[in-house]
């Protein structure tokens, strides 16, 4: 059982913004993943302490960028003695390792608001690129706060045995399918 980073994207056409950068809300961003647990189950953890910076260029997103950090306290899967176990150095290793982190390296806009956020993923003392499929949810600006706001979801999967953790392969999958929900705004 691994987790994920993830994550992130960034958007497309911005009205009245050209570059500006937007803080992930935590408040209303989610980052999950799940696994197949001997091919019964398919268990569902989250990471509930995300923080992170969009750096989003309106005109044109694919000069945006994105930085996330997922800290490993914040894993939770509704049963705290496996969430104690997954912190182990058995598995994540949270005490040497205690943050998940996603730098973007290139964002490509496809059809429909689509995206690929390409990036390297750091977690539990590896740093791999992965490629991120994302959907632009909607941006705009919040008239109550008067501050930009976008958000969007972002799915990849992720094999726990490319960053080191391969405890119970046989019977626990090793592909982590990763999805995100993200809302970023500026200060207002």
């Amino acid at each position: 059982m691994k987790y994920l980073l993830f994550p992130l994207f960034l958007l497309a056409a911005v009205p009245a913004i050209h570059a500006e950068t937007l803080a992930i809300d935590p408040n209303h961003s989610a980052v999950a993943f799940s696994w197949n647990h001997h091919g019964i189950s398919n268990p569902v953890a989250r990471f509930e302490k995300i923080e992170g910076k969009l750096m989003l260029d309106g005109k044109d997103v694919t000069k945006s960028s994105v930085v996330v950090k997922l800290a490993m306290d914040g894993l939770h899967t509704a049963v705290p003695a496996l969430d104690q176990r997954l912190k182990t150095a058995e598995f994540l290793d949270a005490a040497a390792y205690p943050e998940i982190t996603f730098k973007s390296t290139r964002i490509e806009k496809g059809p429909m608001d689509t995206l690929k956020i390409s990036g390297d993923l750091s977690l539990h003392g590896v740093t791999r690129p992965v490629v991120l499929n994302g959907k632009i949810n909607k941006i705009n600006m919040d008239p109550m706060a008067k501050a930009s706001e976008a958000g969007f979801d972002a799915m990849v999967t992720l094999k726990r045995s490319d960053f080191g953790v391969s405890k119970f392969l046989t019977s626990v999958a090793d592909e982590l399918q990763v999805h995100m929900t993200i809302s970023a705004n500026s200060e207002g």
